[in-house]
């Protein structure tokens, strides 16, 4: 292919290859570079390493125009006019973040750089951590420009949402965020500038809403489920042809691999006073244990094999990063005599159960992921339903 226009660094991930298939799709010659060779082999194969709806058919696309490709040389990051590095910032297992990650990731990166290149950072980042980089690549005597332009999709909507969003691009003059509004433009007609500390919490700040007000639903359905009354009922009944309850989501389990994450990054950098937050984590990662401890009072679990529907963590996909259907699975480990838990998207679990075990030995059945097939599915057992996916109530 000779030289790139973008190299995606993590470019076989849930936010990598959707963008790296979207600039090929927009005539870009685009490499990715990840360092999971199945994952590289599988790409170049034309296969999607993970579910996305649309991509399949744009990868074949582009990988029969020549456009695109996939290898674990990062030796190809000295051949790219843009770079985007996709790895993001994760929390410890004390929910801390590991800020230093990225640049780390960045050093080791830094030998293929080369003078005029454009690093554009992706992911989720501290606060801050644009400047570190930034002051890194200074002090190496590397001539690269460094942008932030915060990944803004859903899971299951990249290949809609890469090309309808606008785009958040920020960077330290207005020449850097020039050049990184020239590369999205590709993709997006609206730019939206800010500050590199700016569109870090941008970022921040949108996980973190989602997360919070995920929570505020979750509180509510405790309410209403503790007086017996069902709350997606209420939730339906109020919100019907009423503009300002619209944003009002059902119950269930809130989770994925950002939500979380983010919201503990906010309050660590504002020095963990951050009550809000911290709540919604409380809510939303108790909501397993909520939902076992009213089984136990209608129930003697101890007893009973109990089966959980969809251990992804949400309904059509195959991501369990972070899911809490698998806190649940724990919780009821401890609980019943036996749990038995399928998925029909998830490849990566070993011990999944086929669908049809699930059902004829269970005595008792939780959606976990609201996946859309277990809307009409013939269930002859008692049937726990937060997201009231079924329409026959969410109560529990």
């Amino acid at each position: 292919m000779g030289r790139f226009d973008v190299a995606v660094v993590g470019g076989c991930g849930h936010v990598g290859l959707p963008l790296a298939l979207a600039f090929a799709q927009r005539g870009l010659r685009v490499a990715v570079y990840d360092i999971s060779q199945p994952s590289v082999a599988l790409v170049n194969s034309g296969q999607m390493p993970f579910q996305e709806p649309g991509a399949p058919q744009v990868l074949a696309e582009v990988l029969a125009k020549g456009t695109f490709m996939a290898s674990s040389d990062p030796g190809l990051l000295s051949s790219a006019d843009n770079i985007v590095v996709v790895i993001g910032t994760p929390i410890d297992k004390h929910l801390n973040p590991e800020a230093l990650g990225v640049p780390q990731e960045i050093e080791k990166l830094s030998r293929h750089l080369v003078d005029g290149q454009l690093l554009v950072l992706r992911s989720t980042l501290y606060p801050g951590v644009t400047r570190m980089v930034e002051r890194l690549l200074a002090e190496q005597g590397k001539a690269v420009d460094v942008a932030f332009c915060p990944e803004r999709i859903a899971e299951g909507k990249a290949m809609t949402e890469l090309f309808s969003l606008p785009q958040l691009v920020s960077g330290r003059t207005a020449e850097i965020r020039a050049r990184a509004a020239a590369l999205f433009s590709h993709l997006t007609q609206e730019i939206v500038e800010l500050e590199p500390e700016e569109a870090e919490l941008a970022k921040l700040f949108t996980n973190t809403w989602r997360y919070i007000k995920f929570a505020t639903a979750n509180q509510l359905y405790m309410i209403a489920n503790d007086f017996g009354l069902d709350y997606d009922r209420i939730r339906t009944a109020l919100a019907h042809n009423y503009p300002r309850a619209q944003d009002l989501p059902g119950a269930g389990l809130a989770a994925g691999p950002c939500l979380l994450k983010d919201t503990m990054q906010l309050a660590a950098f504002n020095n963990n006073q951050f009550t809000l937050g911290h709540s919604a984590m409380l809510i939303n990662e108790g909501l397993p244990l909520y939902t076992v401890a009213r089984l136990e009072q209608r129930y003697d679990l101890s007893q009973m094999t109990v089966g959980i529907l969809g251990m992804a963590f949400k309904g059509e996909s195959d991501d369990i990063r972070s899911s809490l259907s698998y806190r649940l699975k724990r919780i009821l480990q401890f609980k019943s005599k036996r749990v038995l838990c399928t998925d029909p998207y998830v490849t990566i679990d070993p011990n999944l159960t086929p669908l049809e075990v699930v059902l004829k030995e269970s005595d008792l059945v939780v959606i976990g992921a609201p996946h859309s097939q277990y809307r009409e599915l013939p269930i002859s057992v008692p049937v726990v339903d937060l997201t009231n996916l079924r329409g026959k109530g969410s109560g529990v």
